[in-house]
């Protein structure tokens, strides 16, 4: 059985795994509710998506028409200006055939720039705000990439009350110092004022090196059944830490597997050798690879 926490202070019992719907974006629409089928059999019961993930949102449309009350639903909006994005939250209440969101998210807001347009009037924080007034969302989060995004999330906090906020974890990420001190301040933040911590590419194993752009994810993901176990458990181990599946839909047995049973810590050791058997990087640097 999965592990189910508090989802910060939404007042849902999340599963820790969270479905990352990326995966249904290039599927088509008997696939993607077959992979529904399969990620809720296992008792996932969050789903996240966003409006930029291809054909996301309108393939979860037929499956919401059954199972809405079922599920804890998020997407994201890449926009900063307010009305933008109250646009683009209305488009995805269309696509979705849904009347409310459960979690609206501010899409990997890292560029200072965004962040001062996104935080100003007019900004897509006070069209949310509205939104949430008016019963179109339910909480705010905001998320992001690359290793710059803990700090920022800081800073994002430091403005505003959101409910949930998603970053990069995994043990290569966190063997880079500046980062792993980043996130502890980021968590302990969240600890204090209830806020949900979602983590992002767990059993990511390096950017792809082959110049081609025909994959299920934009990062190599380890393949490797007992790695990924221990990816697993290496984020769910921390019971304040929630896992957004990968966007490889075909890992996903492995990952919900992996998840079930005993969830403690592995060894530093097992880690590293991982690290050097299968050849994994870090997938930022927090300059040019930060950008996605």
């Amino acid at each position: 059985m999965l592990p189910f926490a508090e989802f910060g202070q939404t007042g849902h019992r999340s599963s820790r795994v969270i479905f990352g719907a990326a995966a249904l974006g290039g599927m088509s629409e008997s696939r993607a509710i077959k992979t529904l089928d399969l990620v809720t059999s296992y008792g996932v019961n969050h789903i996240d998506t966003a409006a930029l993930y291809g054909a996301s949102e309108d393939h979860l449309k037929p499956w919401l028409v059954d199972h809405r009350s079922e599920v804890f639903l998020a997407t994201k909006t890449q926009e900063r200006v307010g009305s933008m994005a109250r646009a683009e939250l209305e488009r995805s209440l269309e696509r979705m055939g849904v009347d409310q969101i459960d979690l609206i998210q501010l899409h990997n807001l890292v560029e200072p720039d965004e962040w001062q347009t996104a935080f100003g009037t007019g900004g897509v924080i006070q069209s949310l705000n509205q939104a949430r007034a008016e019963g179109l969302v339910r909480f705010i989060g905001v998320t992001g990439h690359g290793l710059r995004i803990p700090s920022m999330h800081l800073r994002s906090l430091a403005e505003f009350d959101f409910d949930a906020v998603l970053f990069p974890y995994n043990h290569s990420l966190l063997s880079i110092p500046q980062y792993r001190d980043d996130v502890a301040a980021l968590r302990e933040v969240c600890r204090r004022r209830n806020i949900a911590t979602q983590t992002i590419k767990a059993v990511a194993r390096r950017r792809w090196d082959d110049g081609t752009e025909s994959h299920r994810s934009w990062y190599e993901a380890l393949s490797d059944s007992d790695a990924i176990q221990r990816a697993v458990r290496y984020v769910l181990s921390q019971p304040d830490l929630f896992l957004n599946t990968t966007s490889d839909a075909t890992l996903l047995p492995i990952i919900l597997e992996a998840a079930q049973g005993d969830l403690g810590r592995p060894l530093d050791e097992e880690m590293n050798r991982d690290i050097a058997e299968f050849g994994v990087t870090p997938l930022f640097d927090g300059a040019a690879l930060d950008r996605i």
